[in-house]
């Protein structure tokens, strides 16, 4: 069996962007959906996530997660983020003043 195909059950497979422990969160980020494979990640993780799956930021934006009452509070690249479906973040060239 192949790391592509592993095995969950009699005839079920896992794809091959979900982990053996079926771990797999999607977010937005600056309105397109980023999956990660698991439920914490860094800033920097969620960045490069997001930059591989074409979204057009780049590593050194700032990130920001979307709170429910309508703030936002910056998540530093070091920072971990504990995930979950439909959490928001934006991401923001450091030198915009909007």
């Amino acid at each position: 069996m192949t790391l592509d195909e592993r095995s969950h059950g009699i005839g079920a497979t896992v794809p091959e962007n979900v982990d053996e422990h079926g771990h797999q969160v999607t977010v937005t980020l600056n309105e397109q959906p980023v999956t990660l494979e698991e439920h914490k990640a860094t800033g920097a993780q969620i960045k490069a996530a997001a930059i591989a799956q074409g979204v057009l930021i780049q590593q050194n934006f700032v990130l920001q997660e979307e709170l429910p009452n309508g703030t936002s509070r910056i998540i530093g690249d070091n920072d971990e983020v504990h995930l979950r479906d439909r959490l928001r973040f934006t991401a923001i060239a450091p030198d915009d003043n909007s």
